[in-house]
């Protein structure tokens, strides 16, 4: 019998791919910065990050960084260019749910609220995970210790016996250290063999 009473799952890199490449070239086509003008803007100053902790509304990153571009296009055309990089990483979503009836699943995401407005638009398999937690909605980020320890302690697992699955090693060894059991993604079958060692096998 396993030892795993739940999975959690990152999001970006695990069950949805980002292509911020796309993002980027729309951006740069409506304002006339280059690519690496914007990318470089996106590192430097900290708005990105502030969104991503529920420090900035939509409406106001949005006005902040149209602002510094000089984009000059409504909220709903930047929202569209800004959240428009997301496709479904297919083997995984559905790894996910042969697990849906045998264990609780729940998301970790370090992600902003233009992104989960679109991602439940158009991938409402979302809603059937039976929790979130989001960076934005409490206020940390991977790899703070803190966002690992707040997800057990809201749904009541104990470190030991829950799997994490993120893309990035810093965010899966912090994970390992608070005493989860880390998966790295890189491929849908890579974690369906490391479930199974752990004895949890997907159907």
């Amino acid at each position: 019998m396993s030892g795993i009473d739940a999975i959690i799952f990152d999001l970006g890199g695990v069950l949805v791919h980002v292509d911020e490449a796309r993002a980027l070239e729309r951006f740069a086509a409506r304002t006339g910065r280059t690519t690496t003008d914007i990318s470089e803007y996106l590192r430097r100053t900290s708005h990105a990050t502030e969104f991503a902790l529920g420090k900035l509304t939509r409406l106001r990153f949005y006005r902040v960084v149209a602002k510094d571009l000089s984009f000059d296009g409504s909220y709903d055309e930047f929202a569209q260019i800004w959240s428009e990089v997301f496709s479904p990483i297919e083997p995984m979503v559905a790894l996910a749910e042969s697990l849906k009836t045998r264990l609780p699943r729940v998301i970790l995401s370090n992600t902003n609220p233009l992104h989960i407005d679109y991602i439940v638009e158009h991938y409402p398999w979302i809603n059937d995970f039976d929790a979130q937690i989001l960076s934005y909605e409490v206020g940390l980020l991977k790899p703070d210790p803190a966002i690992y320890e707040l997800a057990l302690r809201r749904c009541g697992l104990e470190a030991s016996r829950v799997v994490f699955i993120d893309d990035l090693a810093a965010n899966v060894e912090a994970a390992r250290r608070v005493g989860l059991e880390g998966i790295q993604y890189q491929s849908a079958d890579q974690v369906r063999v490391e479930l199974t060692k752990l004895g949890v096998t997907p159907i």
